[in-house]
């Protein structure tokens, strides 16, 4: 199986002088085409700041990040920005839709910057999408007319607009319900079996359950991953409880 992301003994620091602070510490991590995995450990660990730096959301002082063979650091602002509006998808814990525009205009703005003269198509692709995640009758509400689980929904249509080759995705059901949580999950796992690799921020281990590559995190480094088999629906309790008792095991 093809990589596709290489991140290279990377370091990250923050601060000046006596402030200055590694938060990331020498990570070396691969994502493979189609795998879905997570990232666990404490606040500060460098979970975040890892997932940003893979996706050349954030320059790092040192290390090589490579996506499908092109070495991010090499690039400029302008061609990371065409990378990931093209091969990459977001979704974050609050979903940044512009208050201005309904779901639907929402969903589709990214893709109509690029190709105002195929609209008709990219808004066919959008409602399909909305159709698939459940939200297709909610293409004109205002954001303030949705739950919070909706508008995950409308930032993951968002998110496959471009097809990407991987989804990141930065706490995403941090700010849901259980059962908001679960039908997101649901939906990743969805995304993931149709091929698209998928990197999770989580602090929750029924999150992370639902993936088949778990790294911890401490420290600004990867501590140890626990690898699972494809999630089949019916032994959830038995991967958490996998989960919790290596986080136990790591001091996390």
């Amino acid at each position: 199986m093809n990589k596709v992301i290489i991140g290279e003994n990377i370091v990250k620091s923050f601060g000046e002088a006596t402030e200055k602070r590694n938060v990331l510490n020498g990570v070396s991590v691969e994502i493979l085409e189609g795998e879905f995995v997570s990232v666990m450990g404490p606040s500060g660990s460098g979970k975040s700041t890892l997932m940003f730096a893979l996706s050349g959301m954030e320059e790092v002082d040192y290390g090589k990040v490579t996506f499908e063979g092109r070495d991010l650091l090499a690039l400029s602002e302008n061609e990371l920005a065409d990378i990931r509006r093209t091969k990459m998808g977001f979704v974050f814990q609050q979903p940044t839709l512009l208050k201005n525009l309904n779901i639907l205009d929402n969903i589709i703005l990214p893709s109509m910057r690029d190709n105002r003269k195929n609209g008709a198509n990219i808004t066919q692709k959008a409602r399909a999408l909305m159709k698939n995640v459940g939200i297709a009758e909610l293409e004109n509400r205002d954001i303030t007319q949705v739950s919070g689980g909706q508008l995950q929904r409308a930032g993951i249509c968002r998110a496959l607009m471009s097809n990407p080759k991987i989804i990141f995705g930065d706490e995403p059901t941090g700010a849901l319900n259980s059962k908001s949580t679960q039908e997101i999950m649901n939906l990743f796992f969805e995304i993931n079996i149709e091929g698209t690799a998928i990197m999770l921020v989580t602090h929750d281990a029924k999150v992370a359950a639902r993936t088949e590559r778990i790294m911890f995190m401490l420290d600004g480094k990867i501590v140890n991953e626990l690898k699972l088999p494809k999630f089949d629906g019916t032994d959830i309790d038995r991967r958490v409880e996998k989960i919790t008792g290596k986080m136990l095991e790591l001091g996390i």
